[in-house]
């Protein structure tokens, strides 16, 4: 028996890990759990600095009294229906158009294709209200009225249908190619393929493209003030900083966030439904349609003229103005050029490194709370500016925060989603187990970053910040609402020479927008030609 205890013994005593190794293993495991907590914090943090300013209307709301529930009046009543209209017209036609030429240079072939797919990015260049600008100084001079609701659907539509582009074009590059194959061996024409197949297929991603492009039209500022068109945006800044009148202007933001929240709902329904889709084309098939003559010929002229006119509007507007651009004071416009600069870069910063963040939390932590918490924080994109702002304001007054810094919050809340999207889809391609690996080998979340996720993001990084910093230089509603005092930038330079009826002084500071613009839409075209 003494034998057998002391054999026991024996083994037992050999299955014990050396303290060196077991204490190293438990201090990794310590150091990986307070890493995993800190992520979650930052998250929590984040998620919260997102939906504060919704839950401060909220707020607000409540506090009204029951005489002022239904505080809408008569301009809020044509308000809501303007901002109903102009969403119904820029989807149908915004619909049209992105479909259309999405159609053409994803699954047919004649000459320039390539080219005029690249062009369908120029529209992003081009904010609305720079658009609204530009055609109104230019049709003054002959002796058209550029104003009310079809110009200012034509134009957003103008500005916003290359979401409905980029999404359908994807979706008739990728799914459904087997299907679209087995026609063509049929003798099926690509009329009827369209009709019959694809476009089926693609309502999911067609949709989804409308409700984005819906929300950039509830944002819209600058573009529906100058043609006229009563909406929620501008009636929501009227009424708490012309009238006086902070309940009606809360009473507004819940008819926006409203419309933006069916939007939104519609957006993530759509989007799931159109991953069933998504299945893997054959290798080597060809299931293109070659144009030739006519058909050739009118499938340029298609693809060809909302680019077109997207570029010639304001270039006819330059082209008409240069002598008073050329006198317009250097000194004045190197101080609109570096507010606005100054605060893209501050505001790219800060966004930049939340995004990378939530996007590291995802990854690590695949949680459904963490997942819903990431999600939230990205929500800011489809609130309208004007709605994000009043929130921060009713928060800033109260806590007595700098308007400086209440426009970096709003700047965060509001792009974060523009750079977290390619941070999320680079990860994905990179393996689970490479992060396993190395956390094995003692690394923590900060090092598998710096070793070795920042090296393979830096493209997505790089784009994404890009993107942010032009969208901040162009962003109208929340710079007008939330700047200090004589604190004016590019954008709000523009608007305001507008309003006055002085367009052809926002000519120089339209132009540098111009130019930011573009340099966005140039780093959209590796993604779109990877889809080819």
């Amino acid at each position: 028996m003494a034998d057998e205890v002391a054999s026991f013994s024996l083994s037992t005593s050999s299955l014990r890990l050396p303290p060196s190794l077991l204490s190293n293993w438990l201090n990794r495991w310590r150091q990986s759990s307070r890493s995993r907590a800190g992520l979650i914090i930052i998250v929590v943090v984040l998620s919260l600095l997102a939906i504060l300013p919704l839950l401060a209307l909220a707020k607000e709301a409540l506090m009204r009294g029951e005489g002022e529930a239904s505080g809408l009046g008569p301009d809020g009543l044509a308000q809501i229906r303007g901002t109903l209209l102009l969403v119904m017209g820029e989807g149908v036609l915004g619909a049209t158009l992105g479909t259309a030429i999405g159609w053409l240079t994803a699954v047919c072939r004649f000459p320039g294709r390539r080219w005029l797919r690249i062009a369908q990015l120029l529209p992003m260049a081009f904010p609305a209200y720079l658009l609204a600008a530009s055609l109104i100084d230019w049709g003054s001079y002959r002796g058209l009225r550029i104003h009310g609701l079809g110009w200012a659907v034509v134009l957003l539509s103008l500005a916003n249908y290359s979401y409905v582009f980029l999404l359908s074009t994807e979706s008739f590059s990728v799914s459904g190619r087997r299907l679209l194959e087995a026609s063509r061996s049929l003798g099926v024409g690509p009329w009827a393929s369209f009709f019959r197949i694809a476009l089926p297929i693609a309502l999911p991603s067609i949709g989804a493209g409308v409700a984005l492009s819906a929300m950039e039209v509830v944002n819209e500022l600058g573009a529906v003030r100058l043609l006229g068109v009563p909406s929620l945006s501008a009636g929501i800044l009227d009424r708490w900083q012309l009238a006086g009148d902070p309940q009606g202007a809360v009473a507004l933001s819940l008819m926006a966030l409203a419309i933006v929240a069916v939007l939104i709902a519609a957006e993530r329904l759509l989007r799931q439904r159109s991953r069933r889709w998504n299945l893997e084309g054959s290798n080597g098939g060809d299931h293109a349609w070659h144009l030739h003559g006519w058909r050739a010929a009118l499938a340029q002229l298609i693809t060809a003229i909302p680019p077109l006119c997207a570029l010639a509007i304001p270039m006819l507007w330059i082209q008409q103005g240069w002598e008073g651009l050329r006198s317009e004071p250097l000194d004045e416009l190197l101080q609109l050029s570096g507010r606005s600069l100054g605060l893209a870069l501050a505001a790219t910063g800060v966004t930049g490194l939340g995004a990378l963040l939530l996007a590291i939390c995802r990854r690590w932590n695949p949680h459904p709370v963490v997942q819903q918490l990431t999600f939230v924080s990205g929500l800011g994109y489809a609130i309208p500016g004007s709605v994000l702002a009043l929130g921060l304001m009713v928060i800033g007054g109260p806590a007595g925060l700098g308007p400086v810094l209440l426009l970096l919050w709003g700047y965060g809340d509001r792009f974060i989603a523009v750079s977290k999207q390619g941070l999320d889809a680079a990860l994905e391609r990179i393996p689970p187990s490479i992060d396993e690996t190395a956390t094995s080998l003692g690394c923590d979340w900060l090092g598998v970053l710096r070793r070795i996720h920042l090296p393979l993001l830096k493209g997505p990084l790089l784009v994404g910040s890009l993107l942010v910093f032009v969208d901040v230089v162009k962003e109208l509603p929340i710079t007008l609402a939330l700047r200090p005092f004589d604190f004016d930038t590019l954008a709000v330079r523009v608007f305001q020479y507008a309003s006055d009826e002085r367009v052809g002084a926002a000519m120089a500071p339209a132009l540098l927008i111009m130019v930011f613009g573009l340099v966005a839409a140039l780093a959209l075209v590796p993604s779109l030609e990877r889809s080819d």
